[in-house]
Parts: structure tokens; sequence; C-alpha cells
């Protein structure tokens, strides 16, 4: 099938978003502790939404509240957008040593790996966009997913914790320091996924020390 399709035909879209969307035809509200969630990270090309590009993306699943080595993900972009400013940040060249896909071939392996499972990231409404923004070039609806923020969900801690942190500053680096979380393999997509994923571990243990809180009920009380 041709990119992009024509998406006001449902008929069109490919066996990969029907099986997607259809993950979330059951409402369902399982306990938090029970549940398989998909803590994602994505390296860019620079903050632009529209004009930047994802050059991988690194995922690693928790499963009843344990960080899951054998279910991660991570892949790379063929770059069709260049910035070498960010690679300082990033290490990701043009060429390089990774074995990259195009831009929808990541996005649709994407998109079966995490299924309906609810989504945590480090500042999520950038990765949200920038994947949203990919799978519209895609001719896509957005995720449909469940998503919540670690730097959100951490402000919720502040009486359990200490606040050395100013109000401004939670960024992974000092949330990661404040919580004593090793930074090792920093600014890599898979590095910073698992990072965020000892981050809301140890947060979410403080907002649900009895693991009682269901999906939607911590939905409804920290989403951005």
């Amino acid at each position: 099938m041709e990119w992009p399709w024509n998406k006001s035909n449902k008929n069109e879209l490919p066996q990969f978003w029907k099986e997607y969307l259809a993950t979330f035809k059951e409402s369902k509200d399982p306990l938090l502790s029970r549940t398989r969630i998909v803590v994602y990270d994505t390296e860019t090309t620079g903050f632009d939404i529209k004009n930047d590009r994802i050059l991988s993306i690194g995922a690693i699943a928790i499963t009843s509240g344990v960080i899951d080595l054998s279910d991660s993900f991570e892949i790379y972009i063929e770059q069709e957008i260049f910035n070498e400013e960010t690679v300082k940040i990033h290490g990701i060249l043009k060429e390089g040593n990774y074995q990259k896909v195009a831009e929808e071939e990541a996005i649709e392996r994407f998109i079966r790996y995490l299924g309906n499972a609810p989504l945590i990231a480090h500042h999520a409404v950038f990765d949200q966009r920038m994947i949203n923004q990919a799978l519209n070039r895609m001719g896509l609806e957005k995720l449909k997913n469940v998503i919540y923020d670690t730097g959100l969900l951490y402000k919720k801690t502040k009486h359990f914790i200490s606040e050395s942190i100013p109000e401004q500053s939670y960024t992974l680096d000092a949330i990661a320091k404040e919580l004593n979380i090793s930074m090792e393999d920093r600014h890599t997509a898979a590095g910073d996924a698992f990072i965020t994923a000892l981050v809301f571990l140890k947060t979410v243990t403080k907002l649900d020390p009895d693991k009682k809180l269901t999906v939607k009920r911590l939905n409804r009380s920290s989403l951005f």
C-alpha cells in the first residue's frame, strides 16, 4: 500500500492499525500493579514538532510492577533531515553503524509493540507529539494510549521526598539524581526509557503504596 493513503476510508487502513484500534474496544480499568506498561523515549533532530524528525525510539515494558528486560524495543530511523548540532547530545550520525529503517516501518513496529498499554515518558507531551506527527505523515490518527508524564507524577510526591529540586527544573537528570538512579546510557532512547522506568517505579511506590490504584484513577489524577 502506498504512503500516505486516504485515511477517510477506514477500509483502506493498514492491518497493523486496524489491529491496534481493536485492542481499545473493551473498556477495562485494571490495577496499575498488574498492568503491562510501556515506558518510552525518542531521540530527535530537534524540538520543532513539524519540521524535526525522530532518529530513534527506545522502550521497555513494566509488567506487574517489574521491569521486563526481555520485553523491550529499540529502533533507528533513516535520516531525511540531519542536524549536526544535536549529534553532540544523542550521538546518532547520519550514516553511522546503526541499522536504520524508514520512518513508516519504525512507527508500524512501535505500534505493534506497544498495543493498548499505558505509556510512560518524561516530558511526555513532546514524545507524544513527535509520534503523532509521524502518524499524521502516514495518514493515520493520533495515539490512543493513556499517557503519563513522570515529571508530573513526581511533583505529586513532593510531600514524601525532599524539595531540593526547584519548581521549574523537573528534568530527568535532576529527578534521577534525587532518587539515586544511575545515569548510565543517558541520551540514548533505550537508556532514557530505562531510567524513566526506574523513576516511574520509585515514584508510583509513593503514590500507590497499597497497590490499589487503577490505570484510570492514576490517569485522572496526574495526566497533563
